[in-house]
């Protein structure tokens, strides 16, 4: 068991400086961390994390346009000209096997670089939760930094992170409050998922109204299917490159 753990429900509630060295789960549920989950369970070697649109353009005709799939959204959409974008359903092996992904999203991608810093940096989903849980084994300190949506707080990266920290507390685990709330909020989800299946927790979230109404609602039920990877993707260099760890 972590002696911290601390939960982040933005970005922008803990500095780069306090995430240096530490331990970081990035998560994104709906849908970045998902869909890297998935394009890293289909096969593609690797992928590359970028910012900006023209930033992921550049990098893909660098490393060589037919070894690479550009992948990605901008508010919920594709990207005009990207070859895929931000659902885990067009990730398969099919069209990134054996390919570097280059990715951008909205949110995700903006949230893993503020993590850059981070002595460990792995990303988390529900589709890959136990893996996640059994990657900080042994770690002292634990922060998930949620990605949130567009500077704003979704329930859906906060029930996860909720979730993963669950698994990992116990009573003498420190709690910083947004842990404490996390956590509380993923326990009283859990005990209902019987009767209500966590897609449809996740589909009256920030993050499932915007898909909603976007035409994207199916890819709630995939981001909601829990342990269908045994992978954890892992940060890998100061170049935003993400390899299964």
């Amino acid at each position: 068991m972590p002696s911290e753990f601390h939960v982040h429900q933005l970005p922008a509630l803990v500095s780069r400086r306090r995430l240096a060295g530490e331990t970081v789960v990035v998560i994104d549920v709906l849908r970045a961390t998902t869909t890297i989950v998935h394009a890293l369970g289909a096969g593609a070697v690797e992928v590359k994390a970028c910012l900006e649109v023209d930033e992921a353009r550049e990098l893909a005709v660098n490393l060589g346009r037919d070894q690479v799939v550009l992948g990605g959204e901008r508010e919920g959409l594709p990207v005009s000209g990207f070859d895929l974008g931000n659902s885990p359903r067009e990730y398969r092996t099919e069209t990134v096997g054996g390919k570097i992904v280059v990715f951008t999203s909205t949110n995700g991608t903006r949230a893993i670089e503020h993590c850059r810093e981070a002595g460990r940096v792995l990303l988390g989903a529900f589709v890959n939760l136990s893996a996640v849980c059994k990657a900080l084994q042994g770690a002292d300190a634990v922060h998930v930094v949620c990605a949130g949506t567009n500077n704003r707080v979704t329930s859906e990266d906060v029930l996860l992170a909720g979730a993963i920290g669950g698994r990992l507390v116990d009573g003498r685990t420190e709690l910083n409050d947004q842990a404490d709330l996390a956590i509380g909020a993923w326990r009283s989800v859990a005990r209902e998922l019987d009767a209500v299946p966590l897609s449809r927790r996740l589909c009256n979230s920030r993050g499932g109204r915007n898909l909603r109404r976007t035409n994207q609602g199916g890819d709630i039920e995939i981001a909601a299917e829990i342990d269908k990877f045994n992978l954890v993707p892992q940060l890998d260099d100061e170049q935003l490159t993400i390899r299964e760890r």
